[in-house]
């Protein structure tokens, strides 16, 4: 199994700085965002990592990350032009994933459980795909994609809905088996122009071939300004810092 970390977009919430500097090496607490996905790929036995990002970003994580050995990892890394959604980031990883099984973790997301669990019962599991889920408030849930959960199956993934109808929302670390690219290729761009991973995990759940887990540990993205403040301020109390007033 391969890993993949989608590091793409331009960081539209957090300008004027991503301006300069792509998101996903902004700080999280200590250390640069990106480090949090390549560090729980590790943790669960995948060494082999695509990174995705664009290409205006291309050198910037070359100088940070380079072949990845400083952090025990392989590192290679694949263009994406402009923002075509996360379905279409992954697809740029299909040269050098080839028929391999992968594993994919968004950028700017962070878990506080190992990802080892979740990539053995997947590996059992043989075909099809398996995603992670985190119980959160309905008002939170707007902004994600959220799961409808029916005698221990996934019947359907909705995005960003206005009425959720499920508390359990889609994160950012998706399995899937060695047909994703084929799937991703059968994809229409969605409304706002997009390949949605939210569709692709569709077709997924239609062939009934969708499995998923709900996250025990916190996990959040740090994807907004107030995202990324929670995130380093849970990173910051799971390494044992004490704050002063």
């Amino acid at each position: 199994m391969k890993g993949v970390v989608l590091a793409g977009g331009f960081g539209t919430r957090f300008h004027p700085v991503t301006r300069v500097v792509n998101k996903h090496l902004l700080d999280v607490f200590d250390e640069p965002m990106v480090y949090y996905p390549i560090r729980s790929l590790a943790a669960a036995g995948i060494t082999d990592i695509v990174l995705v990002t664009i290409t205006e970003s291309m050198e910037q994580f070359h100088s940070l990350l380079g072949n990845g050995s400083e952090l025990g990892v392989s590192i290679e890394y694949a263009h994406q032009e402009g923002a075509g959604g996360i379905a279409e980031a992954l697809l740029q990883a299909a040269p050098i994933v080839g028929s391999d099984d992968v594993m994919v973790v968004l950028g700017d997301n962070i878990f506080q459980d190992s990802l080892l669990g979740y990539a053995e019962s997947f590996q059992e599991q043989g075909k099809g795909a398996k995603i992670l889920l985190k119980q959160v408030s309905l008002d939170d849930a707007l902004r994600f994609g959220v799961a409808e959960v029916r005698d221990g199956k996934i019947i359907g993934i909705e995005e960003k809905p206005a009425s959720p109808k499920s508390d359990l929302i889609v994160t950012g670390c998706y399995l899937y088996d060695d047909r994703v690219f084929d799937l991703i290729g059968t994809l229409k761009p969605s409304a706002r122009g997009e390949l949605e991973v939210t569709d692709l995990n569709n077709l997924y759940v239609e062939e009934g071939t969708m499995s998923y887990e709900v996250l025990r540990g916190w996990w959040t993205d740090a994807g907004t300004p107030a995202s990324k403040l929670k995130a380093s301020i849970l990173v910051a109390l799971e390494k044992g810092v004490t704050f002063h007033r």
